[in-house]
């Protein structure tokens, strides 16, 4: 039988009833046989269009060729010349966006699971190397080629201010190349949103921490509790020998609503509540003594993938009814499909067209109802979107005793506030050129600091592209 007449492998999950109790994976991953299957579904296109579809240019048809021949060590080798993060990105990477949009087996029926297959593969690795009791980074010591040097320092020291997907990605690249790179991350832990952004049912923290160390057995060091503007400017680390920066410290100012009440108890912003849950365990309470103030009824304002998350930890902490409230309608919801489907399987709801006009509070202060006024889809706005219309007077009021704001985040102002030459836009994203230089000579950027918040895949694509910048303008 052709490969496009075999039905694509669907990844087994947990059972709603069951993971709304815990924060333990949803996702199972692919058995050995089904990720076998899976692979030999790729037909080995003379073009494939999913490599250009990938924002760190893996080489999927050679991934899955390995994978198809059931040689799993030669397909995660061959994942990791390019990406030092695999099991992140099979994970949270939108595939259905990117390299598997534009699979030719999509065409007329279902693309390759492509990272589904990816993540099989570097579980894979975790679990066999785990078992073997040898360490997970060991592929690293191991000659990975790049596209100009072997792994080996040269001594020539560049900082990355960050260790989030575009940090961890630019310094992988970068050690790779023969630089000596220090990653410098302001707070205790790595990972950036990796680590305080995404809820452990998505991504466990064992394993960013893993990939973390991957990226650091290439030769990268790290330093935490390090803010740069603060601790230290980007002046003085040129004055310590670095010969390049680049700058990957996110987008971690919430955008408000704008609405009378926001200050009230009870209101939330999404990374705070998401950085309370993932960062200080309060998932684990009492074992860790950093609780969250839950609501019974939860009305979480946004629709893309961290309002999704922040709705989902919400009722596995408790709350009795937990909605998304959206401006736009059920085809405008910019999360993850897959993550959509999941959050109506446990049970979220979703009041779509309704904007907020103000958070009501009761006598104490604590938040008690949301006024909303419906919504009607007019012309398309600059991102494609059908623009929300207000219906005059259709406000309606809606029960509620917490609220959590994710309308998203605008980048970090920190370091541009401490660097005045540093140019930036007027929403406060930095200005980079098309090879990710900044107004600052030697000083690149990428990730949610230039384009606001985004993707990981694609901060991780502008780290790939920072560490080419800065590999031309050093050598």
């Amino acid at each position: 039988m052709s490969a496009d007449k075999i039905d694509r492998h669907l990844m087994p999950e947990r059972p709603a009833n069951d993971r709304i109790k815990d924060f333990e994976e949803v996702a199972q991953g692919f058995s050995f046989e089904e990720a076998v299957a899976e692979a030999k579904r790729c037909i080995q296109c003379k073009n494939p269009k999913c490599v250009g579809g990938c924002p760190v240019e893996i080489d999927i048809p050679g991934f899955l060729k390995y994978l198809a021949a059931g040689d799993i060590e030669g397909a995660i080798k061959k994942i990791k010349e390019k990406n030092s993060l695999p099991a992140v990105c099979g994970r949270v990477c939108p595939q259905e966006d990117q390299c598997e949009k534009v699979c030719i087996l999509g065409i007329k029926g279902k693309p390759v699971a492509i990272g589904a297959l990816e993540r099989f593969a570097a579980d894979w690795e975790r679990e066999t190397k785990k078992l073997a009791g040898k360490p997970v980074s060991q592929l690293a010591s191991e000659k990975i080629e790049t596209g100009t040097r072997a792994y080996g320092h040269t001594g020539t020291r560049v900082a990355v201010v960050g260790s989030g997907p575009a940090g961890l990605t630019c310094a992988g690249d970068l050690a790779r190349m023969g630089y000596k790179v220090t990653m410098f991350e302001s707070l205790h832990l790595p990972g950036g949103v990796l680590s305080y952004g995404i809820p452990e049912f998505r991504l466990p923290k064992e394993i960013v921490k893993l990939e973390v160390e991957f990226v650091k057995s290439l030769g990268v060091e790290l330093v935490c509790n390090a803010l740069i503007g603060r601790t230290l400017t980007i002046e003085e680390l040129f004055k310590q020998g670095y010969k390049a920066i680049f700058i990957g410290s996110g987008a971690g100012l919430p955008n408000q609503l704008g609405v009378p009440g926001e200050n009230s108890q009870g209101v939330y912003f999404a990374n705070e509540f998401l950085f309370r849950v993932n960062m200080m365990k309060a998932y684990k309470f009492p074992e860790y003594l950093t609780p969250v103030l839950m609501g019974k009824r939860v009305a979480v304002f946004g629709a893309g993938n961290v309002a999704m998350d922040a709705a989902r930890c919400a009722l596995r902490l408790g709350a009795d009814k937990v909605s998304i409230l959206y401006r736009r309608s059920r085809t405008e919801i910019p999360a993850r499909q897959e993550e959509i489907i999941r959050a109506e399987e446990e049970g979220i709801e979703f009041t779509l067209l309704v904007a907020p006009t103000e958070i009501i509070a009761d006598d104490k202060g604590r938040v008690k109802q949301v006024e909303l006024l419906k919504m009607e889809l007019g012309e398309p706005d600059a991102s494609g979107r059908r623009r929300p219309v207000p219906v005059a007077g259709s406000e309606f009021k809606l029960d509620v005793d917490m609220v959590i704001v994710a309308i998203g985040n605008s980048p970090n102002p920190l370091i541009p506030k401490a660097t005045p030459e540093l140019k930036t836009e007027k929403w406060g994203g930095v200005i980079i050129n098309n090879e990710t230089a900044t107004s600052i000579p030697g000083v690149f950027a990428g990730g949610d600091i230039v384009r606001g918040a985004a993707t990981v895949i694609s901060a991780m694509g502008d780290g790939k592209a920072a560490a080419k910048a800065i590999d031309n303008y050093l050598m």
